[in-house]
């Protein structure tokens, strides 16, 4: 891999579930830039994909280039369905993730993360990227190893201080064990709990070392990336800069929360990134959060910025994993003007602010009933009795409170998990029909018809060529 400054121009965001699969992540790098594939839930698509059949064989292509001995065939015989489910079938669901989980379930996340990338890098020498999130805890190490199975050359992770993510990358890519510590609600100042992971514990006997990837750290402050510079366990390779117009998470404004009259989190000059620290730091950035055009480009390369980060104007292009229909409804409602974005600041079970796109006349219901069966937003949790458990402000209020949680915080809250499931097209099937499909999107969505003009479909490298216009 390059050094981190030849790094492109434009880093194409690692978006929702699925959103920026393979497919995006590839077409980018083709073109040039940062392909970026998301790792959050990789390990429920990939089963998914394969109990609908696997459509143009493309998990199974990438499945037999798997290193690891015998992991591809166990997954298949569990989960490919080669007529697809019938319809009104539910998919299996994997185990929820814990602090230990078996052997087996760490295999099928490692698995599909390798997929994901390995595809993602087919046909061309252009790099590509995997991003995480800090927040979704438990299945990252081996999400990353997987990653790094498969050749991935850039790591980018926020929603979180990921301050010991560079010692793994460097452990795992010597096929090392590597640990971090678990977060844990409750834990006395003394107590220390980790997530630990050995690669040894996969391998008769290991490959050779692999490259280390870059990392880039995703931050919305400049103390946070000089503390990320400073102190982090490894090297810090860059930032990307998001601002609260990004899509997603988004981190919560700095001081006391206010809400204006829609409902919507306050920003003010606090919130503001100082880019003359970050120039100090002797590290590229790029910018994110209403770039995602010619002039926002220019304008972050004036601001000594390497370049931008673009999410929005990816995630409604023909190669992102959204489904085809969504999409176009989408793109259909930004059109006539019946489109907009509301930055919820209960919607997310992380207690952050979390983008979503609404359109006119299909406001998504609340009326879901409250469950949790997938659980990578789950926060462990110690008890009084000293067990650690798992709870979600979205699950049911009865099942939050017994794991000591307070009801107040369930007020408001959606369940993410299997609403960006359902939006790349793998919605669970209930006894009341399908999960419904819930949609994140940055400010610039509003802003698509400047570029699409009187087009309604569109590539990744007419994104590209706008953006580089």
């Amino acid at each position: 891999m390059p050094a981190t400054h030849t790094l492109p121009h434009i880093i194409q965001g690692g978006m929702g579930v699925a959103v920026s699969n393979w497919r995006l992540a590839n077409a980018v790098s083709r073109a040039g830039q940062l392909g970026v594939v998301s790792g959050t839930g990789l390990d429920t698509v990939l089963v998914r994909r394969l109990q609908d059949g696997d459509l143009g064989g493309h998990m199974r292509r990438a499945l037999e280039r798997f290193p690891i001995p015998g992991v591809a065939q166990e997954v298949l015989a569990r989960y490919f369905n080669p007529n697809g489910r019938v319809p009104g079938t539910p998919y299996k669901l994997l185990p929820m993730y814990k602090q230990v989980v078996s052997a087996a379930r760490q295999r099928v996340t490692i698995l599909a993360n390798f997929v994901e990338v390995s595809l993602a890098k087919e046909g061309h020498d252009g790099p590509v990227g995997i991003n995480l999130l800090a927040k979704v805890q438990m299945p990252n190490i081996a999400s990353l190893y997987g990653a790094i199975l498969a050749g991935v050359n850039v790591v980018l992770m926020g929603a979180g201080i990921p301050r010991e993510i560079p010692g793994v990358l460097g452990a795992l890519a010597e096929h090392r064990p590597a640990s971090m510590r678990f977060d844990v609600e409750g834990l006395a100042r003394e107590e220390t709990e980790l997530l630990r992971f050995d690669p040894l514990d996969y391998w008769a006997s290991p490959p050779a070392a692999l490259a280390r990837p870059q990392f880039i750290a995703i931050v919305a402050a400049a103390s946070l990336a000089t503390t990320l510079a400073r102190k982090s366990n490894g090297p810090v390779d860059g930032f990307v800069v998001e601002g609260p117009t990004a899509g997603g998470h988004n981190a919560p404004p700095r001081g006391e929360l206010r809400l204006n009259d829609r409902g919507e989190p306050v920003y003010g000059d606090r919130d503001i990134v100082d880019l003359a620290k970050l120039r100090e730091l002797s590290l590229p950035f790029w910018l994110a959060g209403g770039v995602g055009s010619p002039e926002g480009r220019r304008a972050a390369h004036a601001a000594g910025a390497a370049g931008i980060q673009v999410g929005t104007l990816f995630a409604f292009c023909e190669e992102s994993g959204l489904a085809p229909q969504l999409r176009q409804r989408v793109l259909d409602a930004v059109a006539a003007g019946a489109a907009s974005v509301y930055p919820d600041p209960k919607a997310a079970p992380t207690g952050y602010p979390f983008k979503i796109g609404q359109l006119r006349g299909e406001a998504r219901s609340m009326e879901r009933p409250r469950l949790c069966d997938i659980g990578y937003l789950r926060v462990p949790a110690r008890t009084g009795a000293g067990k650690i458990v798992y709870r979600c402000p979205a699950e049911p209020v009865e099942d939050y409170v017994r794991k000591g949680g307070v009801a107040a915080d369930t007020v408001g809250r959606q369940c993410l998990c299997n609403g960006l499931i359902a939006s790349v097209g793998f919605p669970q099937h209930r006894a009341d029909g399908d999960e419904q499909p819930l949609v994140t999107s940055g400010d610039d969505l509003l802003r698509i018809p400047e570029f699409l003009g009187t087009r309604r479909r569109y590539t990744a490298t007419d994104v590209i060529s706008y953006l580089l216009s």
